[in-house]
């Protein structure tokens, strides 16, 4: 894919505030000198002469340059984030409604814009590209059917949006992390590996299954720990670790001990798809730093969803490496920690320190 911006020459920056072009929004600004003022692309300001624009980068530059924002602006800004969510949200609704997943240039169209435009707003809206929204939601759909106890597995699979039984079983163990059977059955067939240690923190668990680890768990307890493995995955087989496996968990507990190692390993991430969108922008916090539940949702594209991005830390199970105790609330307390609030004032610590 040509990853060249289409806003880099003047003619086309002009051509996208003729046409009010949302999309372009954040890309640069204009800047008008006869009123001394730099508005968005797509501001809804009365369209001025040619040889009275100028165009920046960034606001920043316009106005080290001397201009200042428009009256319009946070109006211009508010309306243009509205119709972006909507944009997308319809844009969610059709790979939702398609029986097999829509092609991105198909999307465009519907989307009146570009590929390329519609591949960088959804992403920047939702966290996922539109391929992988439409990759998590079969996958929701997929355990949906499954989970029927009355349903088959070929029923499951056309539920899915597989329109043949051989796509689905090439796609499958990336949706399920296991066979259809075993996923069906709760869990049966699936084989975790998993061994229990101590570090600084208290007892620790780390759990791996074919596609990665899928569980790093704190505690005080380390039988409690097991059992919180057995519920989360109740008929998988588990199998207690070797001498390989100890080095996996030397890595999880040197991670913790000293924070600049950084953690690199393959992780098994289960969950909707906005659960999936909150854990990958906690995986985008630096360490050392920490921010608001609220900058959470707004990195996301649901600037409202402060409570269920709460939820959705609360529902991680791989610690550390999925890092939610780097959110905090807006007002920078601590708040709760599935695995104690002193732990997590203490990563925080031990990461500042870093």
């Amino acid at each position: 894919m040509n990853t060249t911006t289409a806003y880099d020459t003047e003619a086309a920056r002009w051509a996208a505030v003729q046409t009010r072009d949302s999309a372009a929004d954040g890309q640069f600004v204009y800047a008008v000198r006869t009123t001394g003022v730099y508005c968005q692309p797509s501001s809804s300001a009365r369209l001025p002469k040619r040889e009275n624009v100028e165009f920046f980068d960034t606001a920043r530059a316009a106005e080290a340059a001397g201009y200042r924002a428009s009256r319009r602006a946070h109006g211009d800004q508010t309306t243009a984030a509205t119709e972006r969510a909507a944009l997308v949200a319809r844009v969610c609704r059709l790979i939702e409604a398609s029986e097999t997943p829509p092609p991105l240039d198909d999307l465009a169209v519907e989307a009146g814009m570009s590929p390329f435009h519609l591949h960088r707003l959804f992403k920047a809206e939702t966290g996922l590209t539109p391929k992988a929204y439409g990759v998590a939601w079969r996958a929701r759909k997929l355990r949906e059917e499954l989970s029927s106890p009355d349903a088959s597995i070929t029923g499951a699979i056309y539920g899915a949006g597989f329109n043949s039984n051989s796509r689905f079983y090439e796609a499958a163990d990336d949706l399920l992390g296991m066979r259809a059977r075993d996923y069906r059955a709760g869990g049966a067939g699936a084989v975790i590996r998993f061994a229990v240690g101590l570090c600084s923190l208290g007892s620790i668990l780390v759990a791996q299954s074919q596609r990665g680890i899928c569980a790093i768990l704190l505690g005080d307890d380390p039988d409690r720990l097991v059992r919180d493995l057995q519920d989360q995955f109740p008929k998988a087989e588990l199998i207690g670790c070797d001498g390989e496996f100890e080095q996996l968990i030397a890595q999880v507990v040197g991670f913790i001990e000293a924070p600049a190692m950084g953690l690199h390993l393959p992780l098994d991430v289960q969950g909707t798809a906005f659960q999936e969108r909150v854990w990958r922008a906690l995986r985008e916090i630096p360490p050392g730093t920490t921010v608001s539940y609220g900058e959470i949702a707004t990195r996301i594209g649901a600037p409202k969803a402060v409570r269920a991005v709460a939820q959705a830390c609360a529902t991680n199970h791989i610690a550390i490496a999925i890092p939610c105790h780097r959110v905090v609330r807006r007002d920078g307390d601590i708040s709760g920690y599935r695995w104690g609030v002193d732990r997590k004032r203490e990563l925080l610590r031990r990461e500042a320190q870093a």
